[in-house]
């Protein structure tokens, strides 16, 4: 409870920047409730009093308390539209604004420091968990405040025409405010839990199964996995079940509250109208001025309720905004610019944990400006773990590495970022267009610009025999392109990025000898002038370097023409 408190203030500091908006729509929740308590409270009255005028004992003015009530229902009616509108945008803007913050958190963890989580995971607490945070100021924060303000409202306003009334109120209002409240979060917290770990669990698993389907075809586990998948599913609907008939139940004991202080204020108002110390159109605007407060505290079963799955999704949410990132950028003050792009590393050891062995120890090597040299190794011995560490993706322990004479760690990421371009054997291309995809590498680059890319990548007469040309749609993971073509579209980025290091990480593996001949054809065009490290274990692809060195045994040093 304590920890969900503390993060509930954090998301109450996240607000900050639509305070007005947040403001503005729990005063006008309080209209709301005012008005309705006035109104009911007020009607009652009226007819009272009208079906006593119409009985002959007393007289009542007919048009003012009309108008009054006509007035009251416009407002009510009025201020809940506009509490709906404002409380809305406040919602809808801090849940961008939380999405955008969140991502600004993420990213410098990537990729070292985001072992831990599973994709489907993270994919969950970005959508499912900040999705879940709308209850945060709907369910939680404005009705808590609403019914604060409004119950010292309503209760002052009973004071002034009977104490005891007001008392009575008072107390059955504490007991909705705070007792019934609490007893719902304790009855709902670990169903609240329960929610946003299944749904997450949910989400990895349907993410998991989406992707890997034809394997969970071809081994015969489709059944098992969908199983799995179901079995989440009713888990789900359990824990919303549950959530939702504590919430109810609470609820319903809210009401049991406010009809019991409705017939407690009749019992003590009876007798007054009865010895004609209060008129008799009071009592009934009294007793229903009563069973009207309730309105003000009838959310708050819901609201506390849906604490513990707000607080666990807050919980999971920060949990990754407070992960110390595996790198660390340099300060602006101390960050510098490489005059040249000579890469050296000296003495590089770097393993994953501190209880692992050394994935790449006491390494060494130099390439000048311009030189292209070749990684070999057996598979573990280190070669995509060194080109991950040229990148700044992870942290070395000891050693150096220097482009240009300055060490890797003074570099800032937007510089390093323009230095090295890199083409790997995964090509990532997103579901958008080719143009799309080649944008990202020069995001202000021409249709000429483009076309040239990938003249120089060998696409471009492929791409101009699509029906949308530039336009043509990739689909997930670049589904709709071979895997020549989507490698060769990753050479093209890394002609529109005209980066002076060049990182190439098993660019033909798994390409037929056609679609290696063409990646290969356009890398040697990308690699001239570029100092370049290629790791591969293909002879043809190691022509295209001055040496080659071997990675996790004694130096092999091999001299090309």
């Amino acid at each position: 409870m304590k920890t969900g408190m503390n993060d509930m203030r954090r998301l109450m500091r996240l607000f900050r920047p639509y305070r007005i908006w947040v403001v503005g729509g729990i005063a006008l929740g309080c209209v709301v409730i005012l008005a309705n308590v006035a109104l009911l409270a007020l009607s009652g009255w009226f007819i009272a009093g009208m079906a006593l005028a119409g009985l002959g004992p007393q007289s009542i003015s007919y048009f003012a308390p009309a108008a009054l009530i006509r007035g009251l229902a416009i407002l009510r009616t009025g201020a809940r539209y506009g509490e709906r509108l404002v409380t809305h945008e406040a919602t809808l803007r801090f849940l961008a604004e939380l999405r955008v913050w969140f991502y600004e958190r993420l990213e410098p963890l990537g990729p070292a420091a985001m072992d831990s989580w599973r994709g489907g995971d993270l994919l969950a607490r970005i959508r499912s968990d900040i999705d879940s945070l709308d209850n945060f100021y709907l369910r939680i924060l404005a009705p808590v405040i609403n019914a604060l303000i409004c119950s010292i409202v309503i209760v002052a306003g009973l004071a002034l025409y009977d104490g005891r009334v007001a008392a009575l109120d008072l107390v059955a209002l504490l007991l909705a405010v705070l007792v019934i409240p609490l007893m719902v979060q304790k009855f709902a917290a670990s169903a609240g839990r329960g929610l946003t770990e299944i749904r997450s669990a949910l989400d990895s698993a349907a993410t998991d199964t989406t992707r890997g389907l034809g394997e969970l075809f071809v081994l015969g586990a489709f059944e098992r996995q969908r199983a799995r998948v179901l079995e989440l599913g009713e888990r789900l609907i359990a824990a919303q079940r549950r959530q939702m008939w504590v919430g109810a139940i609470g609820r319903a004991l809210s009401g049991l509250v406010g009809n019991l202080a409705m017939w407690g204020a009749l019992v003590l108002v009876i007798p007054l109208v009865a010895a004609g110390d209060m008129p008799g159109p009071q009592l009934a605007m009294l007793a229903l001025w009563v069973l009207a407060s309730f309105e003000a505290v009838a959310p708050l079963p819901m609201a506390f309720a849906a604490f513990g799955e707000t607080a666990a999704a807050a919980r999971r949410i920060f949990e990754i905004a407070d992960a110390t990132p595996a790198v660390r950028a340099p300060d602006a003050a101390i960050a510098k610019v490489p005059a040249c792009f000579d890469l050296t590393l000296t003495d590089v050891s770097m393993r994953y944990r501190p209880e692992s062995d050394w994935a790449l120890q006491d390494f060494s090597l130099s390439l000048a400006e311009g030189e292209s040299v070749g990684l070999v190794g057996e598979s573990g011995a280190g070669k995509s773990t060194l080109l991950a560490l040229v990148q700044r993706f992870r942290e070395f322990q000891s050693g150096e590495i220097t482009i240009g004479g300055v060490d890797l760690r003074e570099i800032s990421e937007a510089t390093l970022r323009q230095t090295i371009s890199v083409v790997a054997q995964r090509t990532h291309l997103f579901n958008a267009s080719i143009r799309d995809n080649l944008l990202l590498a020069k995001p202000d680059a021409s249709d000429d610009e483009l076309h040239h890319a990938l003249k120089l990548a060998g696409l471009e007469d492929e791409i101009s025999n699509f029906p949308d040309g530039l336009d043509t749609l990739v689909g997930e993971v670049g589904t709709r392109l071979s895997g020549g073509q989507a490698r060769r579209v990753a050479i093209a980025r890394a002609f529109l990025r005209d980066a002076r290091i060049l990182l190439l990480d098993e660019p033909t593996e798994g390409l037929d000898a056609d679609s290696e001949a063409r990646v290969l054809e356009a890398l040697g065009k990308l690699m001239q002038g570029k100092t370049t490290l290629l790791v591969s274990h293909w002879p043809r692809a190691l022509a295209f370097v001055g040496r080659v060195e071997k990675v996790g045994h004694e130096p092999l040093h091999e001299s090309r023409s």
